[in-house]
């Protein structure tokens, strides 16, 4: 790699980083503020019932083989779109169990369980986060990447 190739390769890592850590962020002030809705079923429920209220839907996989997964995600993708909601796959699944799992202790295993389609409800919430994921995706998709794509990383 060229130094050129270099410096531009790590603006990219820290850009992702940094909208990585604001959809962290997002995520759990949405949860404390009771403004998420998880779960695959649940979601498709609310865009049904109130698609207008949704601010952000968030696809986590770390399984690409999963053929049923991919394909409830085009659907939901497809409804995303349509409607004008901004859409985010990321990978790292056990991360945002880290994240999300130990907010409510009252709620049990099950409840947590499907944290493939998440979806942020509330246009207030952590507005300042939500404007910097919002930005991160109109970017990749002048970029040509329909739906932006993110790698949560472990800590």
């Amino acid at each position: 790699m060229t130094p050129e190739e270099v410096f531009a390769a790590n603006i990219i890592e820290k850009r992702m980083q940094s909208v990585g850590l604001a959809l962290e962020e997002l995520l759990v002030t949405a949860q404390k503020q009771d403004c998420l809705t998880m779960g695959i079923y649940e979601s498709a429920k609310l865009l049904n019932a109130d698609p207008d209220s949704v601010v952000l839907c968030v696809l986590a996989a770390d399984d690409e083989d999963d053929v049923a997964l991919q394909i409830h995600f085009t659907l939901l993708q497809s409804f995303c779109c349509d409607n004008g909601i901004t859409i985010l796959r990321v990978s790292g699944v056990h991360r945002l169990q880290q994240l999300l799992a130990g907010l409510d202790a009252n709620r049990n295993q099950e409840e947590h369980g499907d944290l493939h389609c998440m979806l942020v409800t509330n246009p207030q919430a952590d507005h300042c986060r939500l404007q910097e994921v919002g930005t991160y995706c109109q970017e990749s998709r002048r970029l040509d990447q329909w739906v932006p794509e993110l790698v949560l990383q472990e800590r």
